[in-house]
């Protein structure tokens, strides 16, 4: 990567029409890759059309494929960063994606752990998927509804300032009882109050806390969201097996703009 590209070696020539038909692509996306950046500067008939080489063909490929890898974006300013021979940018791009990859492995485990916690009893064997989660028992009520502050901090072994905390984050929404004004958690509040309880034990903060809780409303509660839990691993899976495709897409390309 480190070498600086302007108008690339002339090999076979391509028209953008080939480049298009070959991944299914407009012509007119060929030439806004080419003017994003993407693609190397093309040459010019003497009547101004575009010609390509194969190493367009190449820089094609590689982004196309560091896209489910990286994100459209991302891999914009990698093939860029390439094309301007700024080895360290690309490298860095990568890195960061990579890192932010393992940040959300971590993260899926966390949420899996959490629930295991909420359910014992559901705790995955080594050799077995995780087995279903439900939700912890109910506290007995403290009025019309649900439990009051005091009760839950006390089955959660925090304070009620904390629970005051989590509310101000999003992360319980308890209700105000009509005559009392005092805060009554039902149900779905105790398994968001549970589960940021766990999640905090694990060092995650408030506000990487809130989209999960919000995916567990999302899903109806923590029996739903088994599925989508496996849908989120299957997700990363797929960015990790993608990612290496686009690490050998792009070496293959670098390979040919070295040499060009």
């Amino acid at each position: 990567m480190g070498q600086n590209l302007q108008t690339p070696r002339s090999g076979a020539r391509l028209r953008p029409v080939d480049l298009a038909r070959a991944h299914g692509l407009s012509t007119q996306a060929v030439r806004n890759y080419e003017e994003a950046g993407i693609l190397p500067a093309a040459a010019r008939t003497p009547h101004g059309y575009r010609t390509y080489t194969p190493l367009h063909a190449a820089a094609l490929r590689a982004f196309l494929v560091l896209v489910p890898a990286h994100g459209h974006r991302t891999a914009t300013a990698i093939m860029c960063a390439v094309n301007r021979g700024e080895s360290d940018e690309a490298f860095r791009l990568i890195d960061e994606s990579h890192a932010q990859l393992l940040d959300d492995r971590r993260t899926l485990q966390a949420v899996e752990r959490a629930l295991c916690d909420l359910d014992p009893a559901a705790a995955p064997t080594p050799s077995a998927r995780p087995a279903p989660v439900t939700a912890p028992a109910p506290l007995p009520a403290d009025g019309p509804g649900g439990a009051f502050i005091g009760s839950l901090a006390q089955a959660l072994g925090i304070r009620p300032a904390t629970l005051r905390t989590w509310e101000r984050a999003g992360l319980v929404r308890p209700r105000r009882d009509p005559l009392t004004g005092y805060r009554v958690y039902d149900e779905a509040d105790v398994r968001d109050a549970g589960l940021t309880r766990q999640l905090r034990r694990g060092g995650y903060l408030l506000e990487q806390i809130a989209p999960l809780i919000a995916q567990v409303r999302e899903a109806g509660g923590l029996e739903p969201l088994e599925g989508a839990l496996c849908g989120w691993r299957a997700r990363l899976s797929g960015r990790g097996r993608a990612m290496l495709a686009g690490a050998a897409e792009l070496d293959a390309y670098h390979r040919q703009l070295a040499s060009s």
